[in-house]
């Protein structure tokens, strides 16, 4: 709908669309120019009033003489002392810039108005991450205001082709979601699609922000817990996979930014590789494949040499509980993981006041009484907490979930059938793995299939990070 030269009319209709009589936060502000009525339309919260209160001051000294003709084009140049201002004809438009804390001034006799975005969000100040943690480097991190995310982004990377492109999702939430990405750099076929795959996207809000919207660009099987993009917190994060070809996607009112495309491989790296001496971080990668490898064959296969001792050499007889309990082993496991999985929910709604008190209470007073009371045997409990540690040593909190699943599968398989539960297990893993695409069906084996060396070698062997750019933008043409 346009806007018309009769202003009153104007007002009725943005007060019907916009709903300013029926909610409260939604303000409207009549007012004179000259000799020319003005009405300023706003949210109230995100409107910056010191800023707002010179321009108005500004507004309302003009004389009306200085408004016989361009009367748009003379506020634009040299009334409204404000850097980011536009113009619009249609309602549509100003509803949206309204909606998303721009203020929206129109005039009587005027089919055009001016939306001026002197806004402001409520934002906490950038604080390290609680899941990606470094003993040394940056401390900051994305917050919920997706302007302020892309600040941090910029700060680091200079580079005047890194462009962030912002579209629409949500035919009711109309969230702001940025595709970020140095052009130089990238596969343009890709760019072209994930691009479409945005604007295709069809639901009324993104209420999840992120994980709403991977769900609607990732096409994945329910059955496959392995994530097929990565999140990240960190903008010295983000910034690394930019300049190694890959793209940042950002979305409003969330502080995780999606990655892709990315390799299984991109799940077992962490920033404190990189922050460390190339020896360390080296060190630092090994102890980091040993847990998540311990974290997923722990358990299962000490309960396949405990069913299968007749079949061990003499050295490894020791293998195997002294004293069973009153549980099956296997059931032993199965309750653990369960009991594990409740503890892991109950600390993320526990205040933080009292979460070091659960732990103590979850892990030692429990687990000490469970084996006093003869449910469980000590080695149980031994594994499970091992396999446990070996999960949190994982980077990323999807990945070390899948991880966990994996682990539940293989611990099921085997206490019902054994050797054959077993090696049908990690047969399906390694069906699951290499079935897997990354985004837009890029190979989420990479580099280990296709085989690349050079890349495969980064992976296992923390390398300068100068030397990482150009097996990256291989992989991306993979």
């Amino acid at each position: 709908m346009k806007l018309v030269y009769d202003i009153e009319k104007n007002i009725a209709t943005v007060k019907e669309i916009i709903g300013i009589d029926r909610s409260f936060d939604i303000a409207g502000r009549e007012f004179l120019i000259g000799d020319k009525k003005a009405y300023l339309v706003f949210v109230d919260g995100f409107a910056k009033d010191d800023t707002m209160l010179h321009i108005m001051k500004a507004l309302q000294k003009i004389d009306k003489k200085d408004l016989k003709k361009d009367t748009i084009s003379r506020l634009l140049n040299k009334e409204i002392s404000y850097i980011e201002v536009d113009t619009f004809d249609d309602i549509s438009k100003m509803e949206l810039s309204v909606l998303s804390g721009a203020i929206a001034l129109i005039l009587d006799g005027e089919k055009q108005g001016i939306i001026i975005d002197a806004r402001t969000y409520p934002v906490r100040s950038p604080q390290e991450p609680d899941t990606e943690k470094v003993t040394r480097g940056a401390r900051d991190s994305f917050v919920e205001t997706i302007v302020f995310n892309t600040a941090l982004i910029r700060r680091r990377v200079r580079d005047p082709k890194l462009y962030f492109e912002i579209q629409n999702v949500g035919k009711r939430s109309k969230t702001d979601v940025v595709i970020g990405y140095i052009d130089d750099l990238i596969d343009h076929g890709l760019l072209e699609k994930i691009r479409k795959q945005i604007e295709d996207v069809n639901v009324d809000a993104l209420v999840m922000a992120e994980k709403t919207l991977v769900e609607l660009m990732v096409k994945s099987r329910w059955y496959n817990p392995l994530p097929q993009v990565k999140f990240t917190e960190r903008p010295d994060v983000v910034a690394a996979h930019l300049m190694e070809g890959h793209f940042a996607i950002i979305v409003d009112t969330s502080p995780s930014v999606m990655l892709l495309p990315v390799s299984i491989f991109h799940f077992t790296q962490h920033a404190e590789d990189y922050y460390q001496n190339i020896v360390v971080g080296t060190y630092l990668r090994w102890v980091r494949f040993l847990g998540m490898f311990a974290s997923l064959y722990t358990i299962p296969l000490w309960l396949l040499l405990v069913y299968n001792r007749n079949l061990l050499p003499e050295f490894l007889q020791f293998i195997g509980p002294n004293e069973t309990g009153e549980i099956p082993i296997f059931l032993q496991f199965l309750i653990l993981e369960l009991g594990l999985g409740i503890l892991k929910i109950a600390s993320i709604h526990t205040p933080n006041a009292l979460s070091t008190s659960l732990g103590i209470i979850g892990g030692l007073l429990i687990g000490d009484l469970a084996i006093k009371v003869g449910w469980f045997s000590p080695e149980t409990i031994l594994y499970t907490v091992v396999s446990v540690v070996g999960t949190f040593a994982n980077p990323s909190v999807e990945f070390g979930m899948a991880i966990t699943i994996f682990r539940i599968l293989l611990l099921v398989l085997t206490g019902l059938f054994s050797i054959p539960g077993f090696i049908i297990g990690n047969m399906f893993i390694l069906y699951i793995i290499c079935t897997t695409s990354s985004f837009d069906h890029k190979k989420y084996t990479w580099p280990l299939y296709p085989f690349d060396w050079s890349a495969l070698k980064s992976v296992l062997i923390r390398k300068p990070i100068p030397q990482l750019g150009n097996q990256e933008k291989r992989k991306n043409k993979t």
